[in-house]
């Protein structure tokens, strides 16, 4: 399975600085001084398009930002972001994928969209088992060094700014090798062209489920990921609930599909929960704890 190394400027570029921001308590509008040119007069110009009400907050931001840079040229000295990815054969049963024969069971929509539309579920944008053709599915994984956590522990402010850096960092390194999958490893784009803000708004084919989001909302299934692409490579392990550590980890899955679009699952009923925990092979109070926020 290839592994991708990342030093971090090669990745900075593709921080969504809007996430950031917001983990620090500021509005996106805010998080637009990562597209300002950095001379004192650009800067300056900036802060003067807010009005005077919220110039102090936009000073907080431009201060917040700029001690950001610091911390990731620190970082860039020795710590590397890791990305495993790998390409499968798959098809789809009912709700079910089927990844090299390894049974990857998903949840669908229960509750009515209110514009109508169908009750997704992931297996949805892949081939039926039924037409006797594979599909294809890519599994990643994408994790900071570890040694990111130890970085200024004797300093609560920059401490705290190298783990919401990690995070970003992490999700960062998953864009730029989502990119590299679809024009080239998994080549069903070759001749994508976007800029990283079009990447933001997601302009490109697919969608990049990762675990946690609305569509995907069972941890443990990174158990079933582990066992796919042995996550370990990149020194990423799961605790017994399913969570990753390093904690600036992320995995999914990548789906090509035209159509692929992303959805909440949203509430289930207990039926659903028990045909998803006998289609996991697990007991159902032990996915009722995995899916406590999506249970009516």
């Amino acid at each position: 399975m290839p592994t991708i190394n990342y030093k971090i400027h090669e990745v900075s570029p593709y921080i969504n600085w809007i996430y950031f921001f917001h983990a620090w308590g500021f509005q996106p509008r805010f998080a637009a001084i990562a597209n300002i040119h950095g001379c004192d007069s650009c800067r300056a110009m900036w802060l003067a398009s807010f009005p005077q009400e919220d110039r102090a907050k936009a000073a907080e931001a431009m201060q917040l930002f700029k001690e950001a840079n610091r911390i990731l040229n620190r970082l860039d000295e020795d710590i590397t972001v890791q990305c495993i990815y790998r390409l499968c054969h798959t098809n789809a049963e009912d709700d079910n994928l089927i990844i090299e024969g390894t049974l990857f069971p998903l949840l669908r929509q229960q509750t009515p969209n209110p514009d109508g539309s169908p009750f997704l579920c992931l297996s949805d944008f892949i081939r039926p088992l039924s037409s006797g053709i594979a599909d294809t599915i890519g599994l990643f994984a994408s994790s900071i060094s570890p040694e990111a956590e130890e970085y200024y522990k004797d300093d609560p402010y920059k401490h705290l700014l190298v783990q919401t850096l990690s995070d970003r960092l992490a999700e960062a390194a998953t864009e730029k090798m989502h990119e590299y999958v679809r024009k080239v490893a998994w080549g069903y784009a070759p001749d994508e062209s976007f800029s990283i803000p079009d990447l933001f708004v997601e302009k490109y084919q697919g969608i990049r489920p990762a675990v946690g989001y609305p569509s995907l909302p069972d941890q443990s299934v990174n158990f079933i990921l582990n066992e796919l692409l042995d996550m370990e490579q990149i020194g990423i392990t799961l605790t017994e609930n399913g969570a990753m550590y390093p904690h600036a980890s992320v995995c999914g899955l990548m789906l090509s599909h035209p159509r692929s679009r992303y959805f909440a699952v949203g509430k289930i009923d207990e039926d659903q929960l028990e045909d998803y925990a006998r289609r996991r092979g697990r007991p159902i109070d032990e996915m009722r704890k995995f899916l406590a926020a999506n249970l009516r």
